[in-house]
């Protein structure tokens, strides 16, 4: 199976603990992900349309979507955090794909970075998890 990763460059700080949690999780199933499987979005907003045309390719039994959103001031936490959760669902229903949801919708900085450590509650890592599980379920259903 191959897998490819979306991952925000917005709060690199975060999302890079997210993809390291990512590898290891697959590294761990003996599954590579190659430099080419890895594809930087702008933010978490445009992950959507880059994980679905990576999952309408055919190449992927899955999509890792890793981002971060940190709540500030205005309303925009909220509108970011909406489009990319239901733009991610819709992808992933249009396409028949896993698309794992991997963005980190937090209060604060610390939240972000407690959820990103290199650690076995890494979120990157859980959705790394998520992916393969149903991969590998769909994979049997169409097996019946």
């Amino acid at each position: 199976m191959r897998f490819a990763v979306v991952v925000s460059r917005f709060n690199p700080e975060v999302t890079q603990g997210l993809l390291r949690g990512t590898r290891e999780y697959f590294s761990e199933q003996k599954i590579e992900v190659a430099p080419e499987d890895v594809f930087e979005a702008p933010g978490a907003l445009e992950i959507p349309l880059i994980a679905q045309t990576l999952a309408k390719s055919g190449k992927y039994a899955g999509v890792i979507c890793l981002g971060c959103v940190i709540k500030g001031d205005t309303a925009h936490f909220e509108f970011i955090s909406l489009g990319a959760t239901v733009g991610l669902m819709q992808a992933m229903l249009v396409t028949e794909t896993p698309l794992a949801f991997g963005i980190l919708t937090t209060y604060t900085d610390e939240q972000a970075v407690a959820r990103s450590r290199d650690d076995a509650h890494n979120k990157g890592r859980e959705a790394a998890a998520a992916a393969f599980e149903t991969a590998v379920l769909l994979k049997k259903i169409g097996q019946s």
